[in-house]
């Protein structure tokens, strides 16, 4: 199996957000937790706690968005 993109979640003091998902995405949410302990090693972690790593590691991917951050916009 191939690594997945997110590795080790922080730990990190929250903001409460409250989001609708989709049935299908929390299903994912769900698996993507499973296979990233059994990778890891560690215990799974609630759906809800995968969210933040994925979009952090989506906006630090995603070039149009750096260089709009860089213009300062």
């Amino acid at each position: 199996m191939s690594k997945l993109k997110l590795g080790p979640l922080a730990d990190d003091r929250p903001v409460k957000l409250s989001v609708e998902l989709p049935a299908a995405v929390h299903r994912n949410l769900v698996a993507y937790a499973a296979a990233l302990a059994a990778e890891t090693g560690a215990t799974a972690v609630p759906p809800e706690k995968l969210i933040a790593p994925m979009l952090i590691r989506f906006m630090e991917t995603d070039r149009a968005f750096r260089r709009h951050r860089a213009q300062g916009n």
